[in-house]
C-alpha cells in the first residue's frame, strides 16, 4: 500500500490521520479506507456513541489509543470536533509511529475501493 493510499500524513508537529465517523452505530469499529471525491483516503470508523458533547469524540480517541497501541495522551482531535470528517493529530516521539501505522494499515483494513 503506497503512502499515497493511507490516512496518514506526516506533519513537524507529529502524525495526522484523516477520519470519517459514523457515530450511532451498532458497534464501534474501524471499517476500512475510503477514497473521498477530493481523491484524499480517509479511515472509515463506526461508534456506538452519540454525536452530543464529545461523546463520539472521546469513544473515537478510545478505540483508536487502544487499537493501535498509543496512549490517550498520545492522540488529539485536531480538526472536526462537530463534523463527521475528523483529523487526529498523533504523538511521534519515538519516530516510529507513522511506520507502525503503515503496517497495521496494510495488515488491518481494506484498501479504497475494495469494501464488500
Amino acid at each position: 500500500m503506497s503512502e499515497a493510499s493511507l490516512p496518514f500524513r506526516k506533519t513537524p508537529d507529529g502524525i495526522t490521520a484523516n477520519i470519517r465517523l459514523t457515530p450511532k452505530a451498532s458497534k464501534n469499529a474501524i471499517i476500512g479506507l475510503n477514497r473521498l471525491a477530493d481523491g484524499s483516503v480517509v479511515l472509515k470508523v463506526s461508534i456506538t456513541a452519540v454525536p452530543e458533547k464529545g461523546k463520539a469524540n472521546k469513544a473515537l480517541l478510545k478505540l483508536l489509543s487502544k487499537t493501535w497501541g498509543v496512549g490517550m495522551r498520545s492522540l488529539c482531535l485536531i480538526k472536526g470536533a462537530k463534523d463527521r470528517n475528523k483529523t487526529v493529530l498523533i504523538d511521534d516521539a519515538d519516530g516510529q509511529t507513522f511506520q507502525t501505522l503503515s503496517i497495521w494499515a496494510q495488515t488491518h483494513v481494506t484498501p479504497p475501493g475494495e469494501q464488500t
